[in-house]
């Protein structure tokens, strides 16, 4: 069973390519998202 896994994943590496809407998609929300540092924890915020 090992065998089946590995090979279809090493087959499907090679023809993974983002599309340019994912790519969008990550850029803009890493754009709005803000961490800020508190004492103890860390908030995230999405500025719309």
């Amino acid at each position: 069973m090992a065998k089946i896994y590995s090979e279809n994943s090493i087959k499907n590496i090679e023809c993974l390519e983002p599309k340019d809407e994912t790519i969008q998609f990550l850029l803009s929300y890493s754009k709005t998202l803000k961490v800020l540092n508190g004492k103890r924890k860390k908030y995230e915020m999405l500025l719309n």
